[in-house]
């Protein structure tokens, strides 16, 4: 089988302009919307980063699918996790949390800075920022100053009136209805 992501598949035009893109609100599906993107992304031969902000620890089936990536795709795939194995609420955040999220986020700003993927994905950065444990100021200079054809895509509930206002693409998802509700915990392959 010839290599998927050779240069002569790659359009030249990829992407004229990368945008910025939110994916916030209460409902579920938020971290979802942002991986599928990311497997488009890479089927098209793009280089993807993904930081999970506050997101530690292996029990996650998108982890799990992407470690078993064909290498051709998977060359083009960089994940860092940036927190630790467990949830974080404003009552439980330390200073572990911070040391962790301040790590992915220095990584993720150099890498913007550095023009060095097409699309950065910052899962559960609208977290991290709500926590205090990004300031938003300084988020907000990074997309800003972003290389013109990177698109970089924010997870997360709690999104800043100010990211909002400079994203291009905001997307809002409202819970209706979930089974949650009901008591049903969380189940592997459908939650994580």
């Amino acid at each position: 089988m010839s290599e998927i992501c050779n240069n002569n598949l790659i359009n030249p035009d990829w992407a004229k302009h990368g945008y910025i893109q939110v994916y916030t609100g209460d409902g579920k599906g938020k971290t979802t919307a942002s991986l599928g993107l990311a497997m488009r992304a890479l089927g098209r031969c793009w280089k993807v980063l993904i930081v999970m902000f506050t997101k530690g620890g292996n029990d996650y089936g998108e982890l799990i699918s992407f470690r078993n990536l064909s290498p051709e795709i998977a060359k083009n795939l960089t994940i860092v996790q940036a927190g630790l194995d467990r949830i974080v609420y404003e009552q439980n955040k330390n200073a572990d949390d911070e040391a962790e999220i301040k790590k992915g986020w220095e990584l993720a700003k150099k890498v913007i800075k550095n023009d060095e993927y097409n699309l950065v994905i910052l899962d559960e950065a609208n977290i991290a920022i709500d926590l205090g444990l990004i300031e938003l100021q300084d988020m907000l200079n990074v997309l800003k100053n972003k290389p013109e054809e990177m698109e970089i895509v924010l997870t997360g509930r709690n999104a800043r009136q100010e990211i909002i206002d400079i994203a291009h693409l905001v997307s809002e998802i409202k819970p209706v209805k979930h089974y949650w509700d009901t008591g049903i915990a969380a189940r592997k392959g459908i939650e994580y």
